[in-house]
């Protein structure tokens, strides 16, 4: 019995076709998004300081539109890649077992693991909602948006407690989804090793926690009457 070889002309593949690609462009724009979530997390923070304190950080952001936009720009295509490796390596998971198992087992994966396929979408979903809420004010059921002012943005826009809701959840997803994602983008970027691999999975946990935790209590010290609008 004899098995033939099937070889590939040299360059035939890009790296972005294959597995460790895919699997790097995920880290990559994975680490950018990161970026992004720490960095607006901060700014979002500074709801609780006097209202002019955020008004005039989001004055100061529009007023560098090039930055602004290139901000933007970045960050799409870095959505827009992040949810298209992911696709790709879950369709490649699932080909490699196109026959399903009859009991599914799941002795050595998590529960952040396991909802990365749906808490993305559902992720995605809350960012559209949030930019229509908050960045074009096109759906704000708190009451009038005005672009001038966003700290009473905020405060009117979470007072409705089914949004403060969705927000918390969403969160909640985002923090699962950042746990995972966070010690897997260690992983495929190099780092890993028995024994600092168990400390950036708590590393990554933590880190999931206290942002979550961060963007959790802007809606939860609203709807406490901690935060009003002025």
């Amino acid at each position: 019995m004899s098995a033939t070889a099937v070889s590939l002309p040299a360059g035939s593949l890009h790296f972005w076709q294959t597995t460790v690609g895919k699997k790097a462009i995920m880290a990559i724009t994975g680490f950018i998004l990161f970026g992004f979530i720490v960095g607006h997390l901060l700014g979002n923070l500074q709801i609780f300081l006097p209202p002019e304190k955020i008004n005039h950080y989001s004055a100061t952001l529009k007023s560098l539109p090039a930055l602004l936009w290139g901000a933007r720009i970045t960050l799409l295509l870095a959505v827009g890649l992040h949810i298209w490796s992911s696709f790709q390596l879950w369709l490649l998971q699932r080909d490699a077992r196109p026959i399903k198992y009859v009991k599914k087992a799941n002795l050595n994966s998590t529960y952040a693991s396991r909802t990365m396929l749906w808490s993305g979408p559902i992720i995605l979903a809350f960012l559209i909602f949030h930019l229509l809420h908050f960045t074009f004010g096109t759906v704000h059921p708190g009451g009038p948006f005005d672009e001038h002012n966003v700290y009473n943005n905020v405060v009117t826009g979470f007072q409705v407690w089914p949004v403060s809701l969705f927000y918390i959840v969403a969160m909640i997803m985002l923090c699962y989804h950042l746990y995972h994602g966070l010690w897997s983008m260690f992983q495929s970027l190099g780092f890993s090793h028995p024994v600092y691999t168990p400390w950036l999975q708590r590393f990554a946990k933590l880190v999931a926690i206290l942002i979550a935790a961060g963007n959790i209590s802007i809606p939860v010290a609203v709807l406490a009457g901690f935060i009003k609008p002025v």
